[in-house]
């Protein structure tokens, strides 16, 4: 009897503890809001810090008391404590690289905070809007339907029927119509392919909650809501999120591997963005990062990876570029005209290659070279209603000093086309040329240093306001095996992690 009235009162502690935690000091939230947050969310958390204008999308405006992605119901303005504790934590279990919220430069505090200090922090930032404890509890998910063909199969109809106006018919975001959120910021449908860029995760559950509960304050909508005339009822949410999670393309994560591997092939080389012969090789993905190192830095882009391919066979290369991009920028396109805030500008796509393949790990800067080191640039650009694509040899020695050529001349050959949200573009070209001085001449099972950069015609850039990668390799694969080139590749990775802090480092200066 003592023994179970002992661990009655020491549980009823730990209640009692786990309670006053949650409900924080809102004093001491705010001495710690004031050392990291303010700098993004501003010093009244309006939204307005000193970092807000580089950042889409922008930083959460506390003083308005609504979050995106809560549990919430649609009718129940206030989240639960705990969705704001994840956000904050970092605690969404991401597949991706960045353990806040993805796409957002809300990092994940979990690591330099205490569970206590974001338990304050949310008591603070909740008293900005007078924001009470919520008056319903999150939504339940015991109706669950588990995943099979046949769910994803009517998940797919319903997805057809009541988001491809938003999200495109491949799921890609590709809307036919501008959006804004209820503040009048532009925003862009989720790219439901790419489940590493949700912000939260891509757990049916979670998919199955922004379905029920809507995203507050954008177009997202709540299926649940019977008053809508897009109501879905709980068995057809769960199909949706089914079909959802199913079109995730795991193609298009980069990983770990660095390295494009160009196939040898027999015969013709593909020239074309459709041929079949693309389905036999390689595929590997890169992250697209803003460029941040030239005088006009770039801080708010839309595209994030790009996908490479690539073939060779004793004369030529070809390489196939995929991305996806919400918008096909051609100047002078009325349908163009009418998704960009901005002036439309020709969607573009670049390769980065030495002008002379290192012998040594030594490399030419990855920011369009340097005066002992030049780089070749391919360029092929979307063209225009009254101009056709175009392809761009360019040779540079850094950002200021470049040299336009002749690309016919130097064999260098460029073709794209735009379906369902993506761009694919083949770049084809001799592996040697005449000008060995001025080009790079391709040799079989050696590591050549290669880049990438990309423009959204539709967001406004052009020249150095672009997304870019730093030097990743290209191996003409030979058909020897491995043993040609694994030495390289462990000191290739070496290197490319110096080269990523570096990135870093300019990029905060």
């Amino acid at each position: 009897m003592k023994k179970k009235l002992l661990l009655s009162v020491a549980l009823s502690l730990i209640i009692s503890a786990q309670a006053i935690a949650a409900q924080g000091n809102k004093e001491n939230g705010k001495t710690i809001y004031d050392k990291k947050c303010w700098w993004c969310h501003g010093a009244e958390g309006a939204g307005d810090g000193p970092a807000a204008q580089f950042l889409n999308p922008p930083p959460r405006d506390f003083t308005a008391g609504w979050y995106k992605f809560k549990t919430t119901p649609f009718d129940e303005i206030t989240p639960a404590d705990e969705d704001i504790f994840r956000m904050i934590s970092g605690g969404m279990n991401h597949v991706s690289l960045w353990k806040g919220m993805s796409g957002t430069s809300m990092p994940d505090w979990g690591d330099v905070l205490k569970d206590q200090d974001i338990w304050d922090i949310i008591a603070y930032i909740k008293s900005l809007s007078g924001l009470e404890k919520p008056e319903k509890p999150p939504i339940s998910y015991s109706s669950q339907i588990k995943s099979s063909s046949e769910s994803i199969e009517k998940g797919k109809q319903i997805f057809k029927d009541m988001c491809s106006e938003c999200h495109g018919e491949e799921g890609k975001g590709d809307a036919t119509k501008k959006l804004k959120d209820d503040l009048g910021f532009r925003t862009w449908p989720r790219n439901l392919t790419k489940p590493w860029t949700f912000r939260v995760n891509n757990d049916p559950k979670n998919i199955y909650t922004r379905v029920s509960v809507g995203i507050p304050g954008t177009q997202m909508p709540s299926f649940a809501d019977p008053a809508s005339k897009k109501t879905l009822s709980e068995e057809e949410r769960w199909h949706v999120a089914n079909y959802v999670v199913s079109i995730g393309n795991d193609v298009k994560r980069p990983k770990d591997d660095t390295v494009l591997k160009a196939l040898r092939l027999e015969g013709e080389l593909p020239d074309k963005v459709d041929d079949p012969k693309w389905a036999e090789a390689e595929p590997t993905s890169f992250y697209l990062v803003p460029q941040i190192i030239a005088k006009e830095r770039f801080f708010t882009p839309t595209l994030d990876s790009i996908t490479g391919r690539a073939f060779f066979n004793d004369k030529e290369i070809s390489i196939l570029l995929e991305w996806d991009d919400r918008t096909k920028s051609i100047p002078g396109d009325m349908k163009a005209k009418e998704l960009s805030e901005v002036e439309v500008l020709e969607d573009s796509v670049a390769i980065q290659l030495p002008v002379t393949i290192p012998e040594e790990m030594e490399k030419p800067y990855f920011g369009m070279g340097d005066s002992a080191k030049p780089v070749n640039i391919w360029q092929w650009k979307g063209g225009k209603t009254d101009a056709p694509e175009s392809v761009k040899l360019l040779n540079a020695n850094g950002f200021a000093k470049t040299e336009a050529r002749d690309a016919a001349k130097g064999g260098l050959k460029a073709t794209g086309a735009y379906s369902n949200g993506t761009w694919r573009v083949v770049m084809k070209r001799p592996l040697a040329t005449e000008e060995k001085d001025k080009d790079i001449q391709f040799v079989e099972g050696k590591y050549t240093p290669i880049a990438f950069a990309a423009w959204d015609g539709t967001n406004g850039e052009t020249g150095s306001k672009h997304v870019m990668t730093t030097w990743y390799w290209l191996l003409l694969k030979p058909a020897t095996g491995s043993s040609v080139y694994i030495i390289p590749l462990i000191v290739a990775l070496v290197v490319f992690g110096g080269e990523f802090l570096l990135v870093r480092s300019a990029g905060k200066k």
